[in-house]
């Protein structure tokens, strides 16, 4: 399947090539397009050869192919894509990183205007964010070509952590309170006043966000432990994403909302703006966090790990039976036989592209069948998460053979014997 592409030397509006931003994008938009117009075709049965047009077999595996052939096309497309976001990302984050230092310094401004004045709190603030904003954008520069400043709260998996953002807002909000509190004590003039800062540092005051700071970054590690072996185990599948976005923060792998993540993610924000108001009214000392919030925020960490515990699995072949289609007699399965294969966790979540469809494959005693895609206007009805259809093909041996489920990221299910005549 042909995507039509602009002229490379023309990045107006209609480009498609892969030299630009927009028009890797523009590309990429086009190709999904096509391939979905494509699949609603072949769904109502359109653009079949005549040479495969007269065997239901034939011409279904060579539908399956040409949308995988297609889907294929369309990754191609995204990864062009996913290197010009890249590129806009890490300038994005700059503008939010300096923007927010601006926004600091007009807040200051405007409050300085209706109270004392300027004073060497507001001075110390604003160093403080010059000394987070600079070390920020040189992290953003230096990681370009993965994220910018994203690139730390990146999982391997391609998208946003949640514990590690959570985490790295954390050690942003302490580490801009310990350069606040640095910046006054270097403009102190007298000892008492010095004396006076050195004890908003004292622990009894900064226990509580001590505990918080640790709590998320104890949750970080945790969390990276728990999905890697269990991964490794099989008992978690991971699908790696096209991109990062914003909506990782409280969705699971799959794009639904995921309880876990949201109250993590609601509870550490919130907690963490109570941090802000409390600094903002004390930037001499830590922000004095109630035992009472810190313990809420330990209560919402265990009930984000045991999530990660919880979440995902291995591929389970409950039953195997012949696919019968209305008017054929009940008869023992054959070479040559559709079957069904009953069970759960075919498709894991984000593995619900196209081109991850493909991928999908059942071993029948030493022989590999490719689950051949079946489309329907606005999606496919073969593969699903709990049904596969596939032929049984001439390869195999009459007798006694075992059957198994092979998914898109290479984890194997049980084995489920059946029995094949001649």
């Amino acid at each position: 399947m042909a995507v039509h592409t602009a002229d490379r030397g023309a990045h107006d509006g209609g480009c498609a090539c892969g030299g630009c931003p927009h028009g890797a994008r523009e590309g990429h938009r086009r190709a999904v397009a096509a391939f979905l117009a494509r699949r609603d075709e072949l769904a109502a049965g359109k653009g079949l050869p005549a040479a495969v047009a007269h065997s239901a077999g034939a011409s279904r595996q060579w539908v399956s192919d040409e949308l995988t052939q297609s889907a294929r096309l369309v990754v191609e497309r995204a990864r062009e894509a996913g290197v010009a976001r890249r590129e806009r990302g890490w300038r994005t984050a700059l503008l939010v990183v300096w923007g927010g230092t601006a926004l600091l310094f007009l807040l200051q401004l405007l409050t300085a205007l209706g109270s004392a004045g300027w004073t060497t709190a507001r001075t110390a603030g604003l160093l403080a964010a010059l000394g987070v904003a600079v070390p920020l954008s040189a992290a953003a520069y230096a990681h370009r070509e993965r994220g910018g400043v994203l690139a730390p709260v990146v999982g391997e998996d391609n998208r946003l952590s949640t514990s590690r953002t959570v985490a790295a807002l954390w050690v942003l909000l302490a580490g801009y309170a310990v350069l606040v509190v640095g910046a006054g004590l270097a403009a102190a003039g007298t000892p008492g006043e010095r004396d006076r800062l050195l004890g908003g540092l004292a622990a009894e005051r900064s226990a509580g966000l001590l505990t918080v700071l640790a709590v998320s970054c104890a949750v970080t590690v945790a969390a990276r432990g728990i999905v890697s072996l269990r991964a490794r185990q099989g008992r978690l599948q991971k699908v790696r994403a096209e991109r990062p976005r914003a909506a990782d923060l409280l969705t699971d792998d799959s794009g639904r909302g995921s309880f876990a993540d949201t109250q993590y993610v609601l509870v550490g924000g919130v907690v963490l703006a109570f941090a802000c108001v409390r600094l903002a009214r004390r930037p001499a000392e830590l922000p004095d966090l109630p035992w009472g919030l810190a313990l809420l925020m330990v209560v919402s960490a265990a009930t984000y790990l045991a999530g990660k515990f919880t979440e995902g699995g291995r591929p389970v072949v409950l039953s195997v039976v012949r696919a019968r289609e209305a008017g054929d007699l009940d008869a023992p399965i054959r070479t040559g036989d559709d079957i069904e294969i009953r069970g759960t966790g075919f498709v894991p979540p984000g593995a619900e592209t196209p081109e991850l469809l493909g991928r999908l494959a059942v071993r029948i005693g030493a022989v590999h069948v490719h689950v051949p895609l079946v489309p329907v206007t606005g999606g496919f009805t073969n593969p699903s998460d709990t049904v596969l259809t596939v032929p049984v093909p001439v390869e195999v041996e009459p007798g006694t053979v075992d059957v198994q489920v092979v998914t898109a990221v290479g984890t194997e299910s049980n084995r489920c014997r059946i029995e094949i005549t001649d």
